[in-house]
């Protein structure tokens, strides 16, 4: 199994890698439009950079200050070798840190079970965004 690991960083110390994930998995990928990928949330998020084991970043989340995770995706390369899995677990554990009594997401529909094992609820009908069915979830603390 290839090594990977976790580190809490800032969209200001961080943004190229930042960038060079989600541009990736979600832009070229998804064919998420360029304009609704950025936003005013990144400079004031806590961001979670998952690196190989030599400093190439590989995955991402990041987490907003309502106690939101969003923007998790892992190269295609590394899906099914638990960097998705400790991505969400380090979120969590940052959102019972920072005093969360819960934590919501939108997950694609293609990864709802993925959160369910986590504890994540569904929360919503679904519904379409930027072209890809999505629902909303929800983790009580």
């Amino acid at each position: 199994m290839n090594k990977f690991y976790i580190a809490q960083v800032t969209w200001a110390s961080h943004e190229a890698e930042l960038r060079l994930v989600r541009e990736q998995v979600f832009i070229t990928e998804q064919s998420v439009p360029t304009w609704v990928e950025w936003d005013a949330h990144d400079a004031s998020a806590i961001h979670l950079l998952a690196y190989a084991e030599k400093q190439q970043p590989i995955g991402c989340a990041r987490i907003l200050d309502i106690g939101r995770i969003g923007r998790m995706g892992v190269f295609k390369a590394w899906r099914g070798q638990g960097v998705g899995q400790a991505l969400l677990d380090k979120a969590i554990e940052i959102c019972q840190q920072q005093g969360f009594k819960q934590i919501s997401l939108s997950s694609q529909t293609h990864a709802i079970k993925f959160y369910e094992k986590a504890g994540f609820k569904i929360t919503s009908e679904a519904y379409i965004d930027v072209n890809i069915w999505h629902v909303d979830m929800q983790l009580l603390l």
